[in-house]
């Protein structure tokens, strides 16, 4: 798990619903450290969170603490409502779906990235090189805006046409064996741990949101009905959810022993 995955989840976990707290280093040293993150990689990442915006950081005397930037908590509510608010199997798909066409300069390198990036999150794949798909009624004008580009894009919301074979559309826009093949592989790593009460319970939580969330953030959620019967990402979802429940309160316990805390002013 790359160290920023784990830190968004540490403060999606225990700060992000507390209010405007900053955390002191030390103690997110301490919490990573029990996942096998070095104390070097956390200062490093730490460095690199606040550069990009994603963190705030006040001195307290010989003291640094580390707080969520509005930026980053709008990410964090997005991932918690992701993770604990939306299911991973589509079964309520009401036959719409969303399009996005976009044309931008060729010198805007960055926003293409920025913008792809963004719609993969929000469940878009590439139907052609210039439009995107999505299942659902996707509000993305909120993206479009931030990013600049409301002048280089067009949105419909449309169903398809009897003509068109939505399987073969599936098919054609989204790698399902490399989605299916994440969520199987979640399964197989996890299984063993439904019932175990043995070991660390903040860092085997800590692992299990960062883990879950890497999965599902290039799941699009396509409609179930469209999907292989077999579908892994409903028995992975039950695993996730069974070992986040065992393992959340002694994690909040854990934490709140370890955590040095200090109220912020928002940024």
């Amino acid at each position: 798990m790359r160290p920023q995955s784990l830190l968004l989840a540490f403060f999606g976990d225990h700060v992000l619903e507390e209010g405007p707290l900053g955390v002191y280093s030390g103690s997110v040293i301490d919490v990573l450290g029990r996942v096998g993150v070095g104390e070097q990689a956390v200062r490093s990442t730490l460095t690199r969170m606040v550069n990009r915006g994603l963190l705030q950081r006040r001195r307290q005397g010989r003291r640094m603490y580390f707080g969520l930037t509005p930026h980053a908590t709008q990410i964090l509510h997005n991932g918690r409502t992701r993770v604990w608010h939306t299911s991973a199997v589509n079964d309520d798909w009401d036959g719409t779906w969303t399009l996005l066409g976009f044309s931008l300069p060729e010198a805007w390198q960055r926003q293409r990235h920025d913008l792809r990036s963004r719609l993969t999150w929000s469940g878009f794949g590439p139907l052609y090189s210039g439009l995107w798909v999505a299942p659902g009624d996707i509000d993305i004008s909120g993206i479009v805006a931030e990013l600049g580009i409301a002048a280089h894009v067009k949105i419909f919301h449309a169903h398809a046409d009897a003509a068109t074979d939505v399987d073969v559309m599936i098919r054609d826009t989204w790698d399902l064996e490399t989605i299916a093949a994440r969520y199987a592989a979640f399964e197989k790593r996890w299984i063993t741990h439904v019932g175990d009460h043995a070991g660390d319970p903040l860092a085997v939580h800590l692992r299990l949101v960062a883990e879950w969330l890497g999965t599902i953030r290039t799941d699009p959620r396509l409609p179930a009905r469209h999907l292989p019967s077999d579908w892994p990402a409903r028995s992975a979802e039950a695993t996730f959810r069974c070992i986040a429940q065992q393992t959340a309160e002694p994690a909040r316990r854990v934490a709140a022993e370890l955590l040095e805390t200090t109220p912020l002013e928002p940024s």
